[in-house]
């Protein structure tokens, strides 16, 4: 058994293993073509983010980017109980000041990564999830989330501030006057308080299994499947590009990316089925 890894899940394009060792097995799922799942393990650790970890993730988020077969991504961990604990505090502290600095910057490019993916990305939190590791989780699109989970940024019990994104991508998640309440206070939500202030999605009460997040993740990637993938990838490009900018500029933007769908063979496809009342069958092209 690995001790530290990150699996990756290609159920059907298999030639694309981003790592192969004989301790990882690949799942074997034909009715999650497109696909992928990353599940982060690192057991003895509480999936906690070390550079080692940090370093995979970072090789695993590289091959993602431009892989046209990549439809939906899940980010979910393989520890039972355990999303992400956030940092490594042990390593942390054999750090000397001058290398702290550049780690959190590692962190935060790997999370900005995860963020400018460029398909839908989805944290199945069916654990705790603090400080890097909610961090990770609010730069998926969306956020789903067992009852049991926990959740917060708790750097401030630390002396230092979330630096993995989470002053910026919390309050665009729930609101400025929330986000710096939370952050001030280092608290921590379970997942219905979480959906309460809108964190997360969905939430579920967990299973037996441990994993009932994991499967509302799965049930969304399904659902988003249909879809073309060129408008899925311009849609999210859209939406992200335009909440940064005011509305104005991001009519503009949604125009632009309108026009990109125009030319492409998946519209007429969708017209042709439409009107042959057949489910269409797009390609990405």
């Amino acid at each position: 058994m690995l001790e530290e890894n990150i699996k990756p899940y290609w159920p059907v394009i298999k030639t694309h293993l981003l790592f192969h060792k004989e301790e990882e097995n690949i799942r074997d799922v034909s009715s999650h073509l497109g696909i992928v799942v990353l599940g982060i393990n690192r057991a003895h650790g509480k999936n906690s983010l070390s550079l080692n970890l940090i370093q995979m993730l970072s090789k695993a988020v590289d091959a993602l980017k431009s892989d046209k077969k990549v439809r939906t991504i899940i980010i979910r961990s393989e520890v039972p109980g355990i999303f992400c604990a956030g940092a490594d505090l042990k390593e942390r502290a054999k750090m000397n000041s001058s290398e702290v600095g550049p780690f959190v910057s590692k962190i935060r490019a790997v999370i900005n990564d995860i963020a400018n993916l460029p398909v839908p990305t989805i944290a199945a939190i069916d654990g705790l999830a603090l400080g890097g590791g909610l961090e990770l989780a609010l730069a998926c699109d969306i956020r789903v989330a067992a009852s049991s989970a926990k959740m917060g940024l708790v750097e401030t019990k630390l002396a230092i501030i979330p630096g993995g994104g989470g002053t910026q991508r919390l309050p665009r998640a729930i609101g400025i006057s929330l986000a710096k309440e939370l952050i001030f206070s280092a608290r921590v939500l379970d997942g219905q308080e979480a959906k309460a202030v809108g964190l997360i999605s969905h939430v579920l009460e967990q299973n037996k299994e441990g994993d009932a997040a994991y499967r509302k993740a799965l049930d969304l990637a399904r659902e988003f499947l249909p879809q073309g993938p060129v408008a899925m990838r311009v849609a999210k490009l859209a939406i992200n590009q335009g909440m940064e900018v005011d509305l104005v500029t991001g009519l503009a933007i949604e125009e632009a990316c309108y026009a990109q769908t125009i030319p492409t063979k998946d519209r007429l496809e969708g017209l042709l089925a439409f009107k042959e009342k057949r489910p269409p069958r797009y390609k990405g092209e």
